[in-house]
C-alpha cells in the first residue's frame, strides 16, 4: 500500500475528530478492526470500532488537538492531546491501514 493512501485515510480519520464528522467512519474502518484503547480495553470488529470512535468524536465536552502525524507505508503514528473537563492528556495512536481502511488502532497515553 502506498504512503499516499495511508496518509489520505489517516487525514480523513483525524477529520472525524476535528470536524466531528462521524458518518465518515463508515468508509474508513475495515472488517476485523481491532482497537486497544489507552486503558487497555480491547474492541474488536468493524461495527464495534465504529461505535467506539463515534462515541468519542460525538463527545462535545472534550476534543483532540493534533500534535503530529507520521506515515510509514501502511502504518501511522498520531500524536495528540485530549482536552477534557479535568484537564488534558497526551498520547499516541499507532494505526494500521490495509486496503484503504483502518484495521488496527492502538492507543497509548502519557500518565502523570
Amino acid at each position: 500500500m502506498s504512503e499516499e493512501i495511508t496518509a489520505d485515510v489517516i487525514r480523513r480519520y483525524n477529520d472525524v475528530f476535528q470536524k466531528r464528522d462521524v458518518d465518515a467512519l463508515d468508509d474508513l474502518i475495515g472488517e476485523g478492526c481491532v482497537i486497544e484503547n489507552t486503558d487497555g480495553q480491547r474492541v474488536e470488529g468493524r461495527a464495534a470500532a465504529i461505535a467506539w470512535w463515534r462515541a468519542i468524536a460525538e463527545n462535545r465536552a472534550a476534543h483532540f488537538d493534533l500534535e503530529d502525524v507520521h506515515i510509514a507505508g501502511d502504518r501511522a503514528v498520531i500524536r495528540w492531546r485530549y482536552v477534557h473537563d479535568g484537564g488534558s492528556t497526551r498520547g499516541v495512536n499507532l494505526m494500521l491501514v490495509r486496503d484503504g481502511r483502518i484495521v488496527e488502532g492502538l492507543g497509548y497515553a502519557k500518565t502523570t
